[in-house]
């Protein structure tokens, strides 16, 4: 008699440790491939690399932003605004230097008014408040341009 009661619940741990077949038949994956026809697609950015027996360029070694700034510099587009910002004056808190940003936050280096005079100050620019520099008084403004395309995660 025990031996009945025994042998269903051991066929039961049996089966419940074995994978189902038919999970390993069900497809990972069930949505189609969309193609999108909004113009022509992004720059690949994981380029194909150099064939064996070659040095590799600056176009086929970089990857990521990197690769994006060099095809950038070779069709003649700007990718990064490198241009140093305004410090020609000192802005004030009725007339700050605009910064301009498509992100709420960024982070700007002052070395000062006229350039280079004093240490180089790292300021967290935010949309909500004017921010000046520690050292020369300096106010910066964050010149937020939302695009309706572009979301931030935030951390």
């Amino acid at each position: 008699m025990l031996a009945a009661a025994v042998r269903p619940a051991a066929f039961a741990a049996r089966t419940a440790l074995r994978p189902s077949r038919l999970a390993a038949l069900r497809a990972l994956s069930t949505t189609p491939a969309r193609s999108s026809d909004h113009g022509p697609p992004p720059p690949l950015l994981i380029p194909p690399g150099a064939k064996p027996g070659e040095v590799p360029t600056d176009d086929v070694h970089a990857t990521g932003l990197e690769r994006l700034q060099v095809l950038g510099e070779k069709e003649g587009v700007e990718v990064f605004d490198l241009k140093p910002l305004d410090s020609s004056r000192i802005g004030t808190l009725a007339d700050p230097i605009k910064v301009y940003s498509l992100a709420p936050e960024r982070i700007i280096g002052c070395t000062g008014c006229p350039a280079e005079s004093h240490e180089l100050h790292w300021i967290n620019l935010t949309t909500e408040k004017i921010r000046r520099c520690p050292e020369c008084g300096s106010a910066y403004a964050l010149d937020y341009h939302a695009h309706e395309e572009i979301t931030f995660q935030e951390a």
